[in-house]
């Protein structure tokens, strides 16, 4: 599978939520039940968390 380009990426990114912290994101998860679907991960572009499906 091809890794996705640069402004893919940036797409991704601004569709998805933010979060300061990891501790921030797992809990917004845990909010709505789905924390043992969902990990945290810090973007690398915007430098903040987000959540994934696992």
């Amino acid at each position: 599978m091809k890794k996705p380009d640069r402004d893919t990426r940036e797409r991704m990114c601004t569709r998805k939520r933010r979060y300061r912290s990891q501790g921030d994101a797992l809990d917004a998860a845990r909010l709505v039940g789905v924390e043992s679907q969902r990990q945290a991960y810090l973007c690398p572009l915007c430098r903040h968390w987000h959540l994934s499906s696992r």
